[in-house]
């Protein structure tokens, strides 16, 4: 099988690339750090993988987008499945006191994934086989005032995949969206972890999991579906008092 992933050094890519790893797979790692593609490439070499390739990209830099995609495909000799894993959690507070900081967000958390998405779904359309996977998240299934500037970048992303998977059905490709909740990882450190707070590792083999299987929506861990089916089910004379 030949992956290729985007965001690869972020904690889920690397738990989810593990399983991948030990069914023999051939990589193609994109990542900002050239020394952290390094460090993840060396740990999915010893796990399994076949061959492993890197390249350093920041996701932002759009016009670069298409010759990293075209790099992947000619390394590998195609791509049976691509994941979109980058991403960042910034400063809510900070975003509604800057435009600048609030459309830093929105371009590394929607447009550069809807970039990718573009270049991607025309190959895979092209090709009628494989699987795209992107991560997304519970919180853009609704905006709260914790974390709306990020919702709503995921929130597009949901809707964009939407469209993707209706236009791609009938070309026998699976279009994924994954729906975590928190997770204890590098990018939330600064935040008080409660009991909803998963393992990267459980969430990567719920990734895993999702894209062999070629879901549609996959909340990860499936519990989240539940909170935020009652979640969105609140009027919203009443959430706009809550504070969540």
């Amino acid at each position: 099988m030949r992956v290729a992933i985007i965001g690869a050094t972020s904690a889920l890519a690397h738990e989810t690339a593990k399983f991948f790893a030990r069914d023999g797979a051939d990589f193609f790692l994109v990542g900002r750090s050239t020394e952290k593609l390094a460090v993840v490439a060396a740990d999915l070499k010893v796990r399994g993988a076949k061959a492993i390739e890197t390249y350093t990209l920041d996701v932002n830099q759009l016009e670069y987008h298409d010759e990293m995609l075209q790099q992947a495909i000619s390394t590998l000799g195609g791509l049976d499945v691509l994941l979109i894993a980058h991403g960042t959690l910034g400063d809510q507070r900070a975003a509604e006191l800057s435009v600048a900081e609030t459309l830093q967000e929105l371009n590394t958390n929607a447009i550069s994934v809807i970039s990718l998405l573009t270049l991607s779904a025309n190959y895979f359309e092209q090709q009628k086989r494989g699987c795209i996977a992107v991560i997304s998240s519970v919180a853009g299934d609704r905006g709260r005032k914790t974390n709306y500037v990020y919702g709503t970048a995921k929130a597009a992303v949901s809707t964009f995949l939407q469209g993707v998977r209706n236009r791609l059905a009938k070309s026998g490709v699976a279009v994924v969206t994954i729906k975590p909740g928190t997770v204890s990882t590098p990018m939330t450190a600064h935040m008080k972890q409660g009991l909803l707070f998963a393992q990267p590792e459980a969430v990567g083999k719920g990734i895993y999991e999702a894209i062999k299987k070629r879901k549609d929506i996959a909340y990860v861990p499936g519990y989240w579906q539940v909170i935020m089916l009652v979640i969105k089910s609140i009027p919203e004379g009443i959430f706009k008092r809550l504070s969540l």
